[in-house]
């Protein structure tokens, strides 16, 4: 097993009090059936929450996210070079408000996935048509 590895399920085992917070709502694929996986090593990094389904990359930062905001905005850009999206939240603001960055990722997660009503393949569209003439 490499060191990564290694290191993402040491994380799960020692995860924050505002990284448990927000497992409890994304576990279990509470929002709209999306699955959540935590503390997953992906290209190079180790990021706090991944859908995979959505390529969403969830991240929860505490204080010393302030001081290394040049190394999170550069881990952010890998990332989004894959196609990953990241969201951020302050470890204060799951902590004191999880229901709204739950509601804030629900929003997220289903106006990126929203389908259109689909239409009618064409010969069903002039038998619908001719059969209401």
């Amino acid at each position: 097993m490499d060191a990564n590895r290694r290191r993402a399920r040491q994380l799960r085992k020692t995860m924050t009090e505002a990284e448990q917070r927000l497992w409890r709502c994304l576990r279990a694929r509470q929002i709209e059936g999306f699955r959540f996986r935590r503390q997953v090593p992906i290209h190079g990094y180790i990021v706090d929450f991944l859908c995979p389904q959505a390529k969403l990359v969830v991240e929860v930062d505490g204080g010393q996210h302030a001081v290394q905001s040049g190394y999170d905005a550069q881990r952010t850009a890998v990332l989004e070079g894959y196609g990953y999206r990241v969201l951020r939240y302050w470890n204060h603001d799951v902590l004191q408000h999880p229901e709204a960055v739950a509601a804030d990722l629900h929003r997220y997660l289903t106006r990126a996935f929203a389908h259109p009503r689909p239409s009618l393949p064409p010969a069903a569209e002039e038998k619908e048509s001719s059969e209401n003439t």
